[in-house]
């Protein structure tokens, strides 16, 4: 029997684009039909960005009848949970356990557990999943009937916004998202998605610590500080740049969102532009390793920034919480957060040669789409076909990571046998 030999990277990538290809036909079925008619790129981009969570639309979901709509549901909580943890989890379910490959494989692709783990955080992954987003559906509920929706309607209103906000997708059935609505339907979607953004792990630790009193790991400390700093500085700068013209939640909502989810509760176009750098560079960072979100993952961030401080007060090792930060992790991090702005750069300079549209507009796309945050400046019905290439391509990249292409190069890690004398430069 014909047996792929494929390293955990390649899965990944072979599982994303075979999802994506399934989802581009699933969107062309008879069952599926749009107000204004739907082609071939614009189904492949669709469904990309549903399984990419990202969020960018070439034509409105509004447009979509229910079998699109619920296609896209469908698209966006298997894309989520990610191939490698869903197959894992079903197998679970089906079998009670899993090999110790399987469990090497997916604790690799994570890298944010112990493999011992594996098979109790599995067996939760679903349970959280649902358990919070009928929790959101709930919520949403109340806060769609108070906007005066019939009960039907509020329902199926809350069901897709919670799915879409817990995936960090930003998909909305409206056409000015959340624009206008009260503050629990904005506060509602907002904490969804900080739990969604956080990674699976770290919501177990959380139940642990609350169940059992059990300690932090190192990781989730780390998730935990950064995440809270970036929601609060972010909210912050944004209400100081707007000078007041943003209420607190929105302030708030926009600083959550802007890391990966992609709703937004005002015209983005009407930001100034110290408020919408400070998105791009939220929307860089991304959310946090093992969730819904992508980004360079708020840890890449950390580990950068801590070590810059750390180099500049003269310190030869990065400690935190009693803890060394590696070398190899911080190398790493670098490594990543350098390919990220390589991608971008090349993202950028070819939908600027191939359109004339603007820099900032362009720029904000392409970030908006590497991150996989969903957040526009309105130009992503005007691309050419070339131009939604690009950013199908991006959001596929920033889907699965950009160090995770370069490592599905590699069947095996090499080592180097031989040490040479160090060399200075100056």
């Amino acid at each position: 029997m014909f047996k792929l030999n494929l390293n955990p990277w390649q899965y990944l990538i072979l599982s994303f684009s075979i999802l994506i290809f399934f989802g581009t036909v699933l969107l062309t079925l008879p069952f599926v039909s749009h107000k204004d008619g739907i082609s071939l790129i614009d189904a492949c981009f669709t469904a990309t960005s549903a399984v990419c969570v990202t969020g960018l639309t070439t034509i409105s979901t509004s447009g979509f009848n229910l079998g699109g709509q619920l296609s896209l549901l469908l698209l966006m909580q298997m894309g989520a949970i990610g191939i490698m943890t869903l197959t894992s989890s079903f197998i679970l379910a089906v079998k009670g356990k899993i090999s110790l490959k399987q469990k090497v494989a997916f604790s690799r692709l994570q890298e944010d557990f112990e493999m011992k783990d594996a098979n109790k955080i599995l067996k939760s992954i679903l349970v959280i999943t649902f358990v919070t987003e009928f929790i959101g559906f709930v919520l949403l509920s109340i806060g769609f009937v108070f906007e005066g929706f019939s009960f039907q309607n509020a329902f199926y209103q809350a069901f897709f916004h919670s799915v879409s906000a817990f995936c960090n997708a930003g998909f909305s059935t409206f056409d000015t998202s959340i624009i206008n609505f009260n503050p629990l339907i904005k506060y509602t979607i907002s904490f969804l998605i900080i739990i969604g953004g956080i990674g699976y792990f770290v919501i177990y630790e959380l139940i642990e610590k609350y169940k059992n009193n059990a300690k932090f790991s190192f990781h989730t400390k780390i998730v935990l500080l950064t995440t809270i700093l970036l929601i609060a500085g972010g909210a912050v700068f944004l209400f100081v740049f707007e000078n007041g013209s943003l209420n607190i939640t929105d302030s708030f909502f926009q600083s959550v969102t802007a890391r990966t989810a992609g709703f937004n509760s005002i015209e983005i176009g009407s930001l100034n532009y110290a408020s919408l750098f400070l998105l791009l560079l939220l929307m860089f960072i991304g959310a946090s390793p093992g969730s819904t979100g992508g980004g360079i993952k708020t840890t890449t961030f950390f580990v950068m920034i801590y070590s810059i401080f750390s180099l500049l007060k003269g310190k030869t090792e990065v400690v935190i919480f009693s803890r060394r930060i590696t070398l190899k992790t911080i190398i790493k991090a670098f490594a990543t957060s350098f390919i990220y702005f390589g991608v971008i750069i090349i993202g950028t300079i070819i939908i600027l040669e191939e359109s004339n549209m603007k820099l900032q507009q362009v720029l904000f796309e392409v970030v908006s789409a590497i991150g996989t945050v969903g957040l526009s400046l309105g130009i992503t019905p005007d691309l050419d076909n070339l131009g939604k290439i690009i950013i199908v391509l991006l959001m596929f990249i920033g889907r699965i990571g950009p160090a995770s292409l370069a490592l599905a190069t590699m069947t095996k890690a090499k080592q180097i046998k031989i040490k040479y004398p160090e060399g200075n430069l100056y």
